[in-house]
């Protein structure tokens, strides 16, 4: 098993995305690239703290590849935003990718250097590369929270599209797909 962490907006939405997955065995939500240790919602909310929402995945290399992650990951958020996606306003939303090692960090920066290359996006990406210091798991209450608040507002009209999005663009790589 590998692990990587991004950030691209409320980790309700990107954990949700990702779940949607073969070969990725866990995804949990947290706070990274922060200055504080052992941060709350609450203080990372507020802006005290400095820490991202990210989603940590734990995946299966044989059957889902870093590039893969990459691809899903710049699918289903705006990585031209900077500090916020959608109505989430903050630089806890930042777009970033916090690599494990250096390999990680040179496929991240090859791809986004592709994805601008080839004007993927009519803005320039403003997605953050950096080395994963500390990862803090976010509070009980925030892991599968789509899964067990499929019905609430926020979710239907931003975790369900990105996995929609990821329903119909990757649909070979959907678990449980007969694709």
């Amino acid at each position: 098993m590998e692990r990587t962490t991004v950030g691209g907006g409320c980790f309700w939405c990107i954990e949700a995305a990702y779940k949607e997955l073969e070969g990725i065995e866990s995804v949990t939500s947290g706070y990274a690239g922060g200055h504080v240790e052992d941060p709350s919602y609450e203080a990372v909310c507020r802006g005290e703290t400095g820490h991202a929402e990210v989603v940590q995945l734990e995946y299966d290399p044989d059957v889902i590849g870093y590039d893969q992650i990459l691809e899903v990951f710049f699918t289903v958020h705006d990585p031209t935003q900077v500090n916020r996606q959608g109505p989430d306003v903050g630089s806890q939303y930042r777009s970033v990718i916090f690599t494990h090692d250096d390999e990680q960090r040179e496929l991240a920066t090859a791809f986004i250097e592709e994805l601008e290359a080839e004007g993927v996006y009519d803005d320039e990406i403003a997605t953050e590369v950096e080395p994963l210091e500390t990862f803090y798991e976010a509070e009980a209450y925030h892991q599968d929270y789509f899964e067990k608040n499929p019905t609430d507002a926020y979710c239907r009209m931003h975790a369900a599209p990105k996995i929609d999005k990821v329903r119909e663009r990757f649909t070979e790589r959907v678990a449980g797909s007969t694709q």
